[in-house]
Parts: C-alpha cells; sequence; structure tokens
C-alpha cells in the first residue's frame, strides 16, 4: 500500500484555480499589447510607403515640368505610375524690375492622387522673364 508521508502536501502544492485564472489574464493582457504594437507599426510601414511612392511621382513630375517660358498660365494633367498629376500654374501677381530684366512671379502648385485617393499638394513660385520692351 502507498501511503503518504506528509498528509498536508496535498493541500500546498500546486497553483490554485484563481490564481491560474489570473496568470492567463495577465497573458492574455500583454499578448494584446503586443497585437496592437504590431498593428500600428504595420500601419505607419504601409503609410510611409504610400506617401514615399507620391513624393517619388511628384519628384518626376517636378523634373519633367516645361521650362519657365514653356510652361503656360492654366492647368496641365496626366498620369504617371498610376498616380493622376496636375499642375496649376497662375500668375501671382504684378511685374517686379530686377536689374534691366522684368520679371514676373508664377504659382505652381502640383498635386499627386495616388490610386488609394490620398493627395499630395506641392505649391512653389517660379520667376517668370516677361517680355522686354523697346
Amino acid at each position: 500500500m502507498w501511503r503518504r508521508a506528509n498528509p498536508e502536501q496535498r493541500r500546498t502544492a500546486g497553483f490554485t484555480l484563481v490564481e491560474a485564472l489570473a496568470a492567463l489574464a495577465v497573458m492574455g493582457a500583454g499578448l494584446s499589447a503586443i497585437g496592437a504594437l504590431a498593428t500600428t507599426s504595420l500601419r505607419a510601414g504601409l503609410y510611409a510607403e504610400r506617401h514615399l511612392a507620391e513624393i517619388e511621382t511628384a519628384r518626376k513630375v517636378l523634373g519633367g515640368m516645361p521650362s519657365r517660358e514653356a510652361l503656360p498660365v492654366g492647368r496641365l494633367t496626366g498620369v504617371l505610375d498610376a498616380h493622376d498629376w496636375q499642375i496649376d500654374s497662375t500668375l501671382a501677381g504684378a511685374p517686379a524690375a530686377v536689374g534691366d530684366s522684368l520679371w514676373t512671379p508664377q504659382r505652381i502648385e502640383v498635386s499627386i492622387r495616388s490610386p488609394s485617393g490620398a493627395i499630395l499638394k506641392i505649391g512653389t513660385i517660379r520667376l517668370r522673364r516677361q517680355a522686354t520692351r523697346k
């Protein structure tokens, strides 16, 4: 026959049900926090990737933009790398004399719409040479 050396040993060995449930709750909270962090990191990575594609497309559009004299006042549109782009050009004010030449500021606004619908706008000012008067 088997006999126990210490009958009190059975009551103190192991964990109670409450302790086990508390440990599971702590582990669940920790795992859910890790999951939330992973989701946030994934979203940030995808946003950065989309934004980089928009910036790269804007760089290509600006690089291929006509010269000062060739860029008409008005709107140019097109599609590049599945991104719709638009260049709006307006005269920003009255001509100002700079040295012997007359210049007028030309406002340029480039808009890039990504396939997901996000819009990136870049605005700048160019100086445009006026026709010389004699």
